[in-house]
């Protein structure tokens, strides 16, 4: 008898190793952060992760878990709840905010202040008042252009998509014209310095506090018995406080601070983003073109809720802190746990948007997060709006060959945590003439 050959043993077949977690935070993250986020839903949809600050938080990233957490009472937006004393050095929030004692505004309270705050200020929001409010836009967006236009090229962020919204907010809350520029400046340096050095940030927002509470103390020695129509937002706050709404000196300081500096970045970005997105889209940006010829609104309408779902102005909603042990997406998140919505990655969830990633915009189905959910919902959302659509249709009206004057991988993205926006925009265009008619020395 002969031997019989062994069957050979199968080799052991190695279990697949998992994906790596796809680093965050990096500078070729901020240029295109999507598909660090897809594979984030897809994988680890409710994630810890450390921070640059050094901060660990909870990234929740699925269109039904932002919804669901955004809306969540048990997360709540006072710092004072987070487990660590993070917050105490400067790294949640805004940096110089709590020396300079304007803590107490609606990014970083909850109800009921939250519901009697937002109630003074919700007024100078509705519709009936931004409606009020677009033919000043449509100014500042027309002078501006103006500014420009004779050149053939500009940087549309430092020219355009900035100042724009810094003059509407200011001339909303009351600053007068001669001091927006001091505002504007010190925009400026908070835009900057985000994402780097803070102390910047702190000294520009240890000013704005000093200016705000100087201009309340002259508001109130000047207001008058009754308030006239469309009066200015400060002066409404002030009357508020003087009329049994205990409204304290810092909360109103802490409410136009607030109104000024989520005000205005959101805008810049959603016009920055917007106009970087028709650019590199052609065939969308004809279509609009087109639309906007015929005197058809529908397709602007529209466009600028897609563009906010696209690439919006705010890629992470503000802080929030469990108050108690909760879950979230299968992960079990402790009492005093951070919590941060990545609105970027649930607007582009394939579970809730028909082809996510691409730029439709006569999309109809389109309740995007892109300003929030739930009691804190975007207070300014409505003049963003008008803004952004007053901005872009002017731009390609006016400016209808508008093309960017260097390759888009050149441009660089600013690396903060809660916006996303670019640091400049260069356009190129036919140069044109200013507007018939328009006295070229008034001034925004």
């Amino acid at each position: 008898m002969t031997d019989q050959p062994r069957p050979s043993t199968p080799a052991a077949v190695p279990e697949p190793r998992p994906e790596a977690v796809p680093e965050l935070f990096t500078w070729e993250f901020a240029s295109d952060p999507y598909p660090a986020y897809a594979w984030l839903r897809e994988h680890s949809p409710v994630h810890r992760t450390r921070l640059p600050s050094g901060v660990e938080a909870w990234l929740v990233t699925r269109y039904a878990d932002a919804r669901q957490t955004l809306a969540d009472h048990r997360l709540s937006k006072n710092p004072a709840h987070h487990a660590e004393p993070a917050h105490a050095k400067g790294r949640t929030g805004i940096p110089g905010e709590r020396k300079a004692e304007l803590m107490t505004h609606l990014l970083n309270i909850d109800p009921p202040d939250h519901t009697r705050l937002r109630r003074l200020v919700s007024k100078a929001f509705t519709p009936r008042r931004v409606a009020e409010f677009a033919p000043r836009v449509q100014e500042l967006t027309d002078g501006l252009i103006d500014g420009f236009a004779g050149k053939g090229a500009a940087d549309l962020i430092h020219e355009f998509a900035f100042p724009l919204p810094i003059h509407a907010i200011c001339d909303l809350l009351g600053v007068p014209r001669e001091d927006q520029d001091d505002f504007r400046d010190w925009a400026g340096m908070m835009i900057r310095h985000q994402g780097g050095p803070r102390g910047g940030v702190a000294r520009s927002v240890k000013k704005m506090r000093g200016y705000l509470a100087d201009l309340i103390h002259r508001k109130r020695e000047a207001l008058p018995d009754d308030p006239a129509p469309g009066e200015d937002l400060i002066s409404g706050l002030i009357r508020a406080s003087d009329h049994g709404e205990h409204l304290t000196e810092n909360e109103a300081a802490a409410m136009a601070f607030i109104l000024l500096f989520a005000g205005f970045e959101t805008t810049v970005n959603l016009i920055g983003n917007g106009t970087y997105a028709l650019l590199t889209h052609p065939g969308q940006r004809t279509r609009l073109q087109r639309s906007l010829a015929a005197r058809d609104t529908a397709l602007l309408e529209t466009g600028v809720e897609e563009l906010l779902r696209y690439d919006g102005p705010v890629e992470l909603a503000t802080w929030r802190f469990a108050t108690e042990p909760l879950t979230l997406g299968g992960q079990r998140v402790e009492a005093g746990d951070p919590v941060l919505v990545v609105l970027a990655a649930a607007d582009r969830d394939p579970e809730r948007f028909a082809g996510p990633d691409v730029l439709d915009l006569s999309r109809r189905d389109n309740q995007h997060l892109g300003y929030g959910h739930g009691i804190h919902y975007c207070l300014g959302a409505p003049l963003a709006r008008l803004e952004g659509q007053t901005a872009l249709a002017t731009l390609l009206t006016r400016l209808p060959d508008l093309r960017l004057a260097v390759d888009p991988a050149e441009l660089r993205w600013r690396g903060g945590l809660i916006m996303r926006g670019l640091r400049t925009l260069p356009v190129e265009f036919a140069p044109a003439t200013a507007r018939p008619g328009r006295d070229e020395t008034s001034t925004l």
